[in-house]
């Protein structure tokens, strides 16, 4: 009897969990119905020819800052999943610094809302942990749509910095869902300051935010983890020293990096770029970049996220430190790490894992970060011989500025399509927004 699909994507070469491989993928009320050989006698109202290109589980950027509430000159929900799909993104999860903080259950169905009918791509919304809302971390953790809690150790502002240990341990003994956290130590930032006093060049930004700040929050985190049992996931990891420590603790921590810190190097980013390679913790020297490579090689790397950061350029253009930290990520994230695969620093396979697979597995993710029967049709289609120019002008955050421009790559992202619906092909967004909220196992 003739199969009918809503979609039949033909001839492509698909990474599924069994390899590489051509495959025709029939997709039925945005679900993977049939993987395979498909043949002419297979129907549908819609087939696209994917010959000559690589489709990949839809890649899902798990640290994205849109800035919406209340920094809407930086960046939005419906310009930064504009941004993401146009990237080959399929989900986003959202971080809660913005104004007001995202640190209620009102605050997170707020995002929800504003997402609805905006939102390009998928997306989950990060509840931040803060003194004031410790007692409601374990229920407000499970709410809908709630990517799960995270914790700013250093490096924030107002309620959402949690720096001291007794706070800490608090939040992690709330709940059972792992807690993402940004690891550098307040008390050492303080310390060392002066560093960065005014009229400094930029390039002291990873003198100032060194390698000993970043361990020693890992370490404070890892001790406190221990004694809660809690699952914990150490964001945008840059140091040698801390991927040798949590290599050595794999079974409390999960591990992110990114690809501006696996693609730029210091001193000559600040030289070159100025400001606008300020990230917090920073981009550093290429002994910790061989050092972030050498962990996505053995494994203790789990996941890239991009860390999406924007400002405007007028505000990246004052004097620093002055100057805002951060960086636009999510639309270059295929592309430049399709451009590591190229120059073999990676195989197709593993990149797979860390923007797929990965994901999945860390947060609990449902349906999503796979090619298999049953899951959402969610695909990233690559052109992987493909050469393009990264460009300011390609870029849709309403910042209008990547740390890339003008760099060449070999791979770029050709179609977006979200649970069987295609949301950008061939540089072109389609239709209207119809991103929903992330599904997670652990959620109510």
């Amino acid at each position: 009897m003739a199969q009918s699909f809503d979609l039949i994507l033909r001839n492509g070469t698909v990474v599924t969990p069994n390899g590489t491989e051509r495959a025709d993928i029939g997709v039925r009320n945005g679900r993977i119905a049939a993987l395979g050989t498909l043949g002419q006698a297979a129907t549908a109202a819609e087939e696209i020819d994917l010959r000559g290109l690589t489709v990949l589980p839809g890649v899902i950027d798990t640290q994205v800052h849109f800035r919406e509430p209340g920094l809407e000159h930086k960046e939005d929900l419906a310009t930064g999943t504009a941004g993401a799909a146009q990237g080959g993104v399929v989900a986003i999860f959202e971080m809660p610094n913005t104004k007001p903080s995202t640190t209620t259950a009102e605050a997170i169905n707020d995002k929800l809302a504003r997402a609805k009918g905006r939102a390009w791509v998928d997306h989950a919304f990060f509840i931040g942990a803060a003194a004031d809302n410790v007692a409601h971390l374990a229920q407000w953790e499970r709410l809908p749509g709630c990517a799960g809690i995270k914790v700013f150790m250093g490096s924030s502002t107002g309620s959402l910095l949690v720096a001291d240990d007794e706070t800490l341990a608090a939040v992690l003994a709330q709940g059972s869902r792992r807690v993402a956290v940004h690891c550098e130590d307040e008390g050492r930032l303080a310390e060392r300051k002066h560093l960065a006093d005014e009229g400094a060049h930029p390039r002291v930004h990873h003198q100032w935010r060194d390698e000993q700040t970043a361990l020693l929050a890992s370490q404070r985190l890892i001790a406190l983890a221990e004694k809660a049992h809690r699952r914990v996931h150490v964001l945008h990891v840059t140091t040698a020293e801390e991927m040798e420590f949590l290599a050595a603790h794999k079974d409390m921590a999960t591990v992110e990096t990114t690809p501006q810190h696996l693609t730029l190097a210091a001193p000559d980013c600040y030289e070159r770029l100025g400001t606008l390679a300020q990230m917090n913790p920073p981009i550093r020297g290429t002994r910790h970049r061989d050092a972030l490579w050498a962990a996505i090689a053995n494994g203790v790397v789990d996941v890239l996220g991009s860390d999406h950061a924007p400002h405007t350029r007028e505000e990246k253009e004052k004097p620093y430190p002055q100057s805002p930290s951060g960086m636009t990520g999510v639309q270059t994230l295929v592309p430049i790490m399709l451009d590591h695969v190229n120059h073999g620093r990676l195989s197709l396979e593993r990149l797979v894992d860390l923007t797929s697979a990965g994901p999945a597995r860390i947060y609990g993710i449902a349906g999503k970060g796979r090619i298999a029967l049953g899951y959402d049709a969610d695909f990233t289609v690559v052109d992987m011989r493909a050469e393009r120019t990264i460009t300011n002008d390609w870029i849709e955050s309403r910042c209008g500025w990547t740390p890339f421009d003008g760099k060449t790559v070999t791979g770029w992202p050709m179609a977006t399509i979200i649970r069987g619906r295609t949301v950008m092909r061939e540089g072109q967004l389609l239709s209207t927004p119809a991103g929903e909220p992330v599904r997670f196992h652990e959620s109510t």
